[in-house]
């Protein structure tokens, strides 16, 4: 492990800590990759307002992200987002690569956000437990945000 920057914090709970990030932070990375996806190929009624919203939630979620790494470093861990641990490692399948109406789009994300930020509710929990207050408030925070740009981009499904 790098130095660490926190005070307080064992190295017994700044390693799990570091795993409970990184594992966080492969899901985060993914639900970026996927919102691009996403953004690239709608079409529909409705697309220039979700184009335009897909890239507010990226940069969003780009900044939970950077948040996560840092919170790994200040713990003396090393972040850890190659897309191949991505890929190994996040909760999200694949994208789906055969849908392109806005609709479509929307509800797979949502339900996506959704899996993350139930993730990262389960890491609260687990921060809190390993009393790690810090990083309980930064999963708090990232929850948060994630499940209101699940009701934003949501909102713009068709209601039955």
């Amino acid at each position: 492990m790098r130095e660490r920057y926190a005070s307080g914090i064992s190295d017994e709970t700044a390693k799990k800590m570091i795993d409970v990030l990184n594992a966080n932070l492969a899901n985060v990375i993914d639900l970026t990759l996927d919102g691009k996806q996403c953004h690239w190929n709608l079409q529909g009624t409705g697309f220039i307002g979700v184009h335009q919203l897909l890239d507010d939630t990226s940069d969003r979620i780009l900044e939970v992200s950077d948040t996560i790494a840092e919170r790994i470093v200040i713990l003396g861990g090393q972040p850890n987002g190659l897309a191949s641990r991505v890929v190994k490692e996040s909760i999200l399948d694949d994208y789906p690569t055969d849908i392109t109406e806005v609709d479509q789009h929307v509800r797979e994300l949502t339900s996506r956000y959704k899996k993350v930020a139930e993730a990262l509710r389960e890491a609260i929990a687990t921060a809190g437990d390993a009393g790690d207050e810090d990083t309980a408030d930064l999963f708090t925070e990232a929850s948060r945000i994630i499940d209101k740009d699940a009701w934003f981009i949501g909102a713009n499904a068709p209601r039955k």
